[in-house]
């Protein structure tokens, strides 16, 4: 396939590597929020164990959709590097570029996706 005229793939591109890095940044510093939660009854009523258990549970389900969209930015990088990028993955049609503005990510045009 050939590149898109109408994408600057250079600002794509750079949205992209902006949001992963922002992405990582954020998975580093939610790390000690989903550390395992300490079973000591000594140190943490049974309360403040469950809150813990269910602030880590939130983390670890945010950082599980963090890691899904860190994949989703990469697969685009390299479809923009094999000039793939803009094209639906299961019928080949270029994917609007209003999608495309929405999800910089998508792999569907709108009706396959």
């Amino acid at each position: 396939m050939t590149d898109r005229p109408n994408l600057d793939a250079t600002v794509i591109r750079h949205a992209l590597e902006q949001e992963r890095d922002e992405l990582l940044q954020l998975s580093t510093s939610a790390k000690e929020v989903r550390r395992p939660v300490e079973l000591d009854q000594q140190s943490v009523g049974r309360l403040s164990r469950m809150d813990a258990m269910q602030v880590q549970a939130m983390a670890q389900a945010v950082e599980t959709r963090r890691k899904a969209r860190l994949q989703r930015i990469d697969a685009s990088l390299r479809r923009l590097d094999s000039g793939d990028y803009g094209y639906c993955v299961e019928c080949g049609e270029e994917i609007s570029l209003k999608r495309l503005d929405i999800d910089p990510t998508t792999t569907r045009c709108i009706s396959c996706g």
